[in-house]
């Protein structure tokens, strides 16, 4: 069984428009915030993979399926974990829900760069990092 990332978010009066409505854009923020923090729990930073690496990690797409609204005050899960991986580049499928009701599904797909904006290969710290949470079924 992989593991999952898990990111709890809450939902802010910033982040929704005049009806306590999570604006659609905003789930964008919520995923990145998610996205940062996995990378800081295998022990890395984006600043770190700049600094060590000189490398990037750019998203290339993002798909989102809205399945439910998220509203002012909603505590939020955000699980994410590892779908394919290649040498440059991988996608994470990313899940937001509130207690057991999925709010939206994520597929992202980020890119290794260099200053240039040329892809890199993936440092082999990170791609061994990530192993544990590889799964390749949506499968929970």
């Amino acid at each position: 069984m992989h593991k999952n990332f898990v990111h709890k978010v809450k939902v802010y009066y910033e982040d929704t428009d005049a009806g306590g409505v999570v604006y659609y854009a905003n789930y964008l923020n919520f995923l990145e915030r998610a996205r940062t923090e996995a990378i800081n729990n295998i022990g890395l930073s984006n600043k770190k993979i700049k600094e060590n690496f000189g490398a990037l990690i750019i998203v290339k797409s993002c798909n989102i399926d809205y399945k439910k609204s998220a509203h002012l005050e909603d505590e939020l899960n955000i699980r994410s974990f590892v779908k394919s991986i290649t040498k440059t580049s991988f996608s994470m499928m990313q899940i937001i829900s509130r207690e057991q009701d999925i709010i939206a599904e994520a597929k992202v797909h980020l890119v290794f760069v260099n200053n240039l904006g040329k892809p890199v290969k993936i440092p082999d710290i990170i791609f061994d990092n990530f192993k544990p949470y590889f799964c390749d079924s949506i499968n929970i």
